[in-house]
């Protein structure tokens, strides 16, 4: 499968880039800067392209079957520009003619009880809230647009760790496990991205994955 993969260079996005393609998959990354994704695999494609750029969104995506973005603002950017792409990335992915697209999402629109977001508790750290508000907004332009998508929301705790091939999926709420806690590992997160790509079990909907 021809995958074009936004955010490639950052945490979760590198192991959605090496689990796609220890998979056999062709994998276009698409960045601002391709210099700074350090992978070397002789099916994968390093392209400049902008996910806030519709135009450019369209022109990464030409001729591949799946969009994968992984897009974040950093921790010095725009909590904003999650929303921004998300917008650019629906009008250009269906300019581009894909139908297939796949985002990583974030843990704070997640309920932990019925009417009650994660993001809305009062244990949520402060500083983490405007991502976390921004990736809420973002899975509603997702749920308006006319393409085959799905969202995937983490763990609230996802950090680089061990593949384990072994995780948990649930729907719009909050996983934990018996010690009342929800994460995962970054690795398992990628597979969880594309065991959902080759066998999709969530369309037009988010879905959460954790231990």
């Amino acid at each position: 499968m021809k995958i074009a993969l936004f955010g490639a260079s950052g945490t979760i996005g590198s192991r959605i880039a090496r689990e796609a393609l220890q998979r056999g998959h062709e994998v276009t990354a698409v960045s601002r800067d391709p210099a700074k994704l350090a992978l070397v695999h002789p099916k994968l494609h390093k392209v400049q392209g902008d996910a806030l750029d519709p135009a450019s969104v369209t022109a990464a995506v030409l001729g591949q079957d799946a969009v994968i973005s992984a897009f974040g603002p950093g921790h010095h950017g725009d909590p904003q520009d999650v929303v921004k792409a998300a917008k650019a990335l629906v009008a250009g992915v269906k300019l581009g003619g894909v139908k297939r697209l796949l985002v990583v999402g974030g843990a704070g629109g997640l309920e932990v009880k019925p009417g009650l977001q994660l993001v809305d508790t009062r244990e949520f750290p402060a500083a983490w809230k405007p991502i976390a508000l921004a990736h809420r907004d973002a899975l509603a332009a997702y749920r308006g647009a006319d393409l085959d998508w799905t969202y995937l929301a983490p763990a609230a705790l996802i950090q680089p760790g061990e593949r384990t091939g072994s995780y948990r999926t649930g729907g719009d709420a909050l996983l934990t496990d018996a010690k009342g806690e929800s994460r995962i590992s970054a690795e398992d997160f990628a597979a969880a991205m594309l065991d959902e790509l080759e066998h999709p079990r969530h369309r037009r909907a988010r879905f959460t994955a954790a231990y």
